[in-house]
């Protein structure tokens, strides 16, 4: 089995799955709405989709290795306690009402003390974001009572908290520019994650109130090693980060573009024109892009993906998902031969699927069900190894 990256269409929502060839799941953010919930393609159940892509362990649990929230909006966490089993394996319900199903396992965690820190200033967290919070401080307190934590009780701290609040927990976390390879506890030789943000906590009270007010967000670069390709595709996904935080970002990380390079993009905050600009897409007259946000979001290999995880993107002044915002990404993608997609408009707007792309050697391959005419310069296609600059 070939590595995958899968998107699936939630709405203005994310829910990304990485699996690898060993059947290692790295699931990001989830958007699982009732079916009335669901107008737009009210057909669609995003949550058996999922379900249909794990694996099941010896006592027939679904489960994925990790998730990670990318940030605590309702938006990426909806469904967490619906769907998933929170709190000691020995709790687990394997005797469910018929109609709710078996819970999904959650062997380790991914999870930032910096998101909730600089959310809970801006906005009340949502039921299921507070699940989560809870579930990630019952691992922390694992560990720091035992030293150790077991599947199902594991997890990885994104991001040096502030006031020392993460002493003690040195082999559990991960740092700002920091690459790491292990999975549930196993080094991995198919993938690595570099850590790009959150962006530390700033001394400076005005630039960390502007990094809480730009959604601060979890930003990976997920770099896939394919029969000895090393950097066969890169993956950058920064969850709803907005405009000065892809600014500090470029900042941090110019002089060093590869860090930030990919074949893969998740347009940021469901392709909002704020991920990219201060100015209003709806209220000014002439709305201009931040020129350093742009350059970090620019930095595409040839032949790259940028996908829009969101509704349908229309002509009008809605925000998001921006037109102009789009135009954006188009014009960075027509440089290196690239193409953009929509999870609310794959493969049409009336029937939405999973959209999955398949790595090899030569990097992410596209969807099969394409037109000649789209595809022939990108399936397939070695991509270049050199960094782009579109400042």
């Amino acid at each position: 089995m070939k590595p995958s990256v899968i998107f699936f269409p939630v709405d203005n929502g994310d829910m990304t799955l990485i699996k690898l060839s060993d059947k290692t799941t790295i699931l990001t953010d989830i958007n699982l709405r009732e079916a009335a919930e669901n107008e737009d393609n009210p057909a669609f159940d995003a949550a058996a989709a999922l379900k249909d892509h794990l694996e099941t362990d010896e006592k027939k649990r679904p489960y994925v290795d990790v998730f990670l929230l990318s940030h605590p909006d309702q938006d990426h966490c909806r469904g967490l306690k619906k769907y998933f089993h929170l709190g000691p394996l020995s709790e687990y319900n394997d005797d469910p009402p018929e109609e709710d199903g078996l819970k999904i396992v959650i062997r380790e965690i991914w999870s930032s003390p910096i998101i909730f820190r600089r959310a809970g200033k801006t906005h009340t967290l949502c039921e299921d974001a507070k699940a989560f919070s809870a579930e990630a401080k019952r691992r922390v307190n694992i560990f720091r009572n035992n030293g150790t934590t077991q599947e199902g009780d594991r997890i990885l701290i994104i991001g040096e908290d502030e006031n020392g609040k993460t002493e003690g927990l040195e082999t559990i976390l991960v740092k700002i520019d920091d690459i790491f390879s292990k999975i549930n506890g196993k080094n991995s030789n198919e993938i690595s994650m570099r850590v790009l943000g959150p962006i530390p906590i700033q001394e400076d009270i005005e630039k960390e109130e502007k990094l809480g007010k730009n959604h601060s967000s979890v930003i990976l670069q997920y770099t896939f090693s394919i029969d000895g390709q090393e950097d066969a595709c890169l993956f950058l996904s920064g969850g709803d980060a907005e405009v000065y935080i892809w600014e500090q970002v470029w900042e941090l990380n110019k002089g060093n573009t590869s860090a930030i390079q990919y074949d893969l993009l998740m347009t940021p905050h469901h392709c909002s024109w704020h991920s990219i600009s201060y100015d209003s897409w709806s209220k000014d007259e002439n709305p201009k892009p931040s020129q350093d946000a742009l350059s970090a979001l620019s930095q595409a290999r040839e032949g790259a993906f940028i996908i829009s995880s969101s509704k349908p993107i229309k002509n009008d002044k809605n925000d998001p998902p921006c037109w102009g915002a789009k135009a954006e990404y188009l014009s960075i993608l027509k440089s290196v031969g690239g193409e953009f997609f929509c999870t609310g408009e794959h493969p049409d707007k009336e029937a939405t699927e999973p959209l999955k792309f398949t790595i090899s050697a030569e990097g992410p391959q596209a969807p099969a069900k394409k037109s000649a005419a789209m595809s022939g310069a990108v399936i397939g296609a070695r991509r270049s190894r050199e960094p782009l600059y579109h400042g």
